[in-house]
């Protein structure tokens, strides 16, 4: 585990829309838990079609209503692609560029089998057809994959671990090579368009930034071995992780940026204080 005299913690938050409650209360946790240490703001804004400069100012106008207050200078992932190119290249041994689209994953994976399609937490699970292929192949469409179970050989290990305060405290999570590549698969490391992936700049950030403590949604806790495995293959140190409760409508869904009547310029702006919004999460 990152060996640091303080806890540090993040919010990141994508500049995509509004922030809602279930921002906040990821945003003020991550904020408590760094108590008395340092609470880091980062701005992941690597998908730049549809991040915008007026949610980015919303998003820190929000947070300083709710008495957040953070580290200056703001990390904002647009400037860091010179760092994440750089960790591809250390990893190329380990990739290769994939031409696949989601119909063409879903096609192989439909033939000749029934029933449901295997899936993990970026959606289907690719069946490795571009596997092989060099990166000298690669074009401006494709999308840079890491061969899994070549990784794992390279590290000659056949399984990875890592800690979480909010899950079971105290006890490793596991997951077996065999589990991996049946439930993750072979992961992208850059999309089209971007230069990175989010597993790629997020495990490249909280390193550069000396993250110890990440504490985020249940909704990634299945990222986490991708992330602990990245670290690995990176040198890099493996934080201890809290992955918190999610906030849900009365329906019980999580809730969604689109889903404004909830969010936090809509409370502001009908008299709530930033007391009456920790209330509204439990906190």
């Amino acid at each position: 585990m990152a060996g640091c005299a303080i806890t540090r913690t993040r919010f990141a938050p994508s500049p995509t829309g509004l922030l809602h409650l279930g921002h906040a209360y990821s945003a003020i946790l991550a904020h408590d838990l760094a108590s008395p240490g340092q609470f880091l703001l980062r701005i992941e804004d690597i998908d730049r079609d549809r991040c915008r400069t007026e949610y980015e100012e919303a998003i820190q106008e929000d947070l300083a209503w709710l008495g957040l207050d953070w580290q200056r200078p703001i990390l904002r992932q647009s400037g860091r692609m010179a760092a994440y190119r750089a960790a591809l290249a250390r990893l190329a041994p380990l990739t290769y560029p994939c031409r696949c689209r989601r119909g063409d994953i879903r096609a192989a994976l439909s033939a000749p089998q029934e029933g449901a399609l295997p899936a993990g937490p970026d959606g289907l699970i690719y069946p490795g057809t571009c596997r092989g292929r060099p990166l000298s192949d690669a074009g401006a469409d494709d999308v840079i994959r890491l061969d899994v179970a070549g990784a794992f050989d390279a590290l000659g290990i056949d399984q990875v671990a890592f800690r979480d305060a909010a899950i079971l405290p105290g006890h490793d999570h596991v997951l077996t090579r065999d589990q991996f590549l049946a439930g993750i698969g072979d992961v992208i490391l850059s999309r089209r368009g971007m230069g990175t992936s989010y597993h790629l700049a997020v495990v490249v950030d909280d390193a550069a930034q000396g993250v110890t403590l990440v504490s985020r949604g249940k909704d990634l806790f299945d990222s986490t071995p991708i992330h602990v495995l990245l670290q690995k293959l990176l040198n890099l140190p493996t934080p201890l992780y809290h992955h918190h409760r999610l906030i849900r409508d009365t329906a019980g869904m999580r809730l969604a940026k689109r889903d404004n009547a909830r969010a936090l310029r809509h409370y502001r702006e009908t008299g709530a204080g930033p007391q009456d919004i920790r209330a509204m999460v439990g906190l």
